[in-house]
């Protein structure tokens, strides 16, 4: 029996939506702040997954300028109809405190790589919104809907609205079709068709350690919805000893020979600290219906980490080179950038060939015009290197490799310029904000044009190192606390209320900056990243 092991996405791959077009699967993850927008992964046989392609490639198609760290896209619904893919997604531009400014859109492609089509704005009532695609022809918006008043249930239940495709906008009544069980936090719906019934899945119990996943069905998609007894029908939070946890918001596809699976998030913790650096990843199920019409797990109502494969024949793909020399034209499909698309003013693979330029821009502080290309950890142990050729002539100019998750927590070793000995190394840190600089003295490195940074992450620890040639290189700085780049050490909360929240991931890679405003460019000969299994 050929097995699944879980998780098939690793590495900030949230809240996935999986559909089957004839003999391939696609799953559309969320992105948050990080551009290009939205995740696409393809399949043949649900075991081996690539990275496809990002469907929000333009500016004009996501304009992140300003959004918060763990803003921007969430929760992508990807569905196909009648020849056309539909991607339906969310631009977060606030969501801390009473308020939450939540813009849902669509665009649409008859082709899965593209062209995607500009953005058709549907409403802000909330988030995770959904299309379905009843069986009469019609199309359907579900969307969680959020409730600011104070004494009310943020979380106000599941609005119902129908798309028009000739109009291109939502016509007709709005009906809240569910209220949600007493888990709470009702989010992420999505809406089947089996038999008689309409099927509402919802996330409940909030994203983190109280995950889960329930279902209510109807004969009728206004409702009522009749919640199933057994519910949740996925969960870790009962399970604490279970490498998978955090275990929700779900979706459903059907192979060719009506094998039915559930794929849904989750998170793999470090312990004790029980964070997770590898941020909110995507696992698979395999489900059933039961002879009385509810879905149910193979395996229980638990997240299992081997899973029995489909009956498909295995479609492996090639391994992604571990190095990237920036020969090409183009970045590696694995690298992201802060907010805003690529582009010459800032990033380029052409200026001098075999080298990726930055210039420098803003600082870490900034919701802006960083200068930052980085990629997802996507294993607990891994190695990145790079060499850089910067020339600072102020303390104010920087560039380097730095291990990321949002503005208040990362690491970073770099580059600049020390007015007492030259050209130096420094590492500077953020933990929920509070800036610090693990090591003590910079480290002089004046008259060395190149210089060769690499970051050693092994779970919980990163030490950094350096070499002047690129062969021996000297470990700098201490060992530091890698948990800290995660999820749970983000959330910040003081006095019962949230200053901080995070659903993203570990990135490493390589930045520019400039504060003085000059404009200083760095050149990033290669880019190295190994993992360690």
């Amino acid at each position: 029996m050929s097995v699944i092991t879980n998780p098939i996405l690793p590495g900030f791959n949230p809240d996935p939506s999986i559909i089957r077009v004839e003999d391939d699967y696609y799953i559309a993850t969320s992105t948050f702040e990080w551009f290009p927008g939205v995740q696409i992964h393809h399949s043949k046989d649900l075991k081996n997954w690539r990275l496809l392609t990002h469907p929000l490639t333009r500016k004009s198609q996501l304009d992140m300028l300003g959004n918060p760290d763990s803003g921007g896209v969430w929760a992508p619904c990807l569905s196909y109809h009648d020849g056309l893919f539909f991607l339906i997604f969310t631009d977060v531009k606030s969501h801390m405190g009473p308020f939450k400014d939540t813009h849902n859109y669509l665009i649409t492609a008859t082709d899965i790589m593209g062209p995607w089509s500009e953005p058709i704005y549907l409403n802000s009532s909330g988030f995770d919104p959904s299309l379905f695609h009843d069986e009469d022809g019609r199309k359907w918006l579900v969307n969680m809907v959020w409730d600011h008043r104070k004494n009310k249930n943020s979380f106000g239940g599941i609005l119902l609205q129908e798309y028009s495709m000739k109009e291109q906008k939502l016509v007709g009544p709005i009906h809240n079709i569910f209220k949600g069980t007493h888990l709470g936090l009702t989010e992420a719906p999505h809406i089947y068709k089996h038999n008689d019934y309409y099927y509402l899945m919802t996330a409940e119990g909030g994203t983190r350690y109280n995950h889960a996943v329930t279902v209510a069905r109807s004969t009728s998609i206004f409702g009522p919805y009749e919640v199933d007894p057994a519910n949740p029908i996925l969960s870790s939070a009962k399970h604490p000893e279970l490498d998978l946890q955090k275990a929700g918001h779900a979706s459903i596809v059907e192979t060719k020979e009506h094998e039915l699976y559930l794929v849904h998030l989750c998170g793999r913790p470090l312990r004790p600290s029980l964070n997770c650096t590898l941020g909110r990843e995507t696992a698979i199920q395999k489900a059933m219906w039961t002879s009385d019409g509810w879905l149910r797990l193979c395996n229980g109502d638990y997240p299992a980490t081997s899973v029995e494969a489909p009956t498909l024949p295995e479609t492996p793909f090639s391994k992604q080179p571990v190095t990237d020399n920036f020969d090409s034209d183009e970045l590696n499909i694995h690298f992201n950038s802060l907010r805003v698309p690529f582009s010459e003013d800032w990033l380029s693979l052409s200026e001098r060939p075999g080298y990726l330029r930055l210039t420098g821009r803003e600082s870490f502080s900034s919701n802006h015009r960083q200068s930052l290309v980085a990629r997802r950890q996507q294993a607990f142990s891994f190695e990145a290197s790079t060499v850089v050729e910067f020339s600072p002539t102020s303390f104010q100019q920087m560039a380097g490799l730095v291990y990321y998750y949002n503005k208040n927590n990362y690491y970073y070793l770099f580059i600049s310029h020390d007015e007492e000995i030259g050209k130096c190394l420094g590492i500077m840190a953020s933990d929920r904000g509070k800036y610090n600089e693990p090591l003590e003295q910079p480290i002089s490195v004046e008259g060395i044009d190149t210089i060769f940074l690499k970051a050693s992450v092994s779970y919980d620890s990163l030490q950094f190192y350096y070499s002047i040639d690129g062969e021996e290189f000297m470990p700098i700085g201490p060992v530091l606390d890698a948990s800290k780049i995660s999820d749970d050490n983000a959330e910040l909360v003081v006095n019962g209320i949230a200053l901080d929240q995070g659903f993203t991931g570990a990135f490493i890679g390589m930045c520019a900056q400039d504060l003085s405003g000059q404009q200083q460019k760095a050149y990033f000969d290669f880019f190295t990243y190994k993992e360690n299994l």
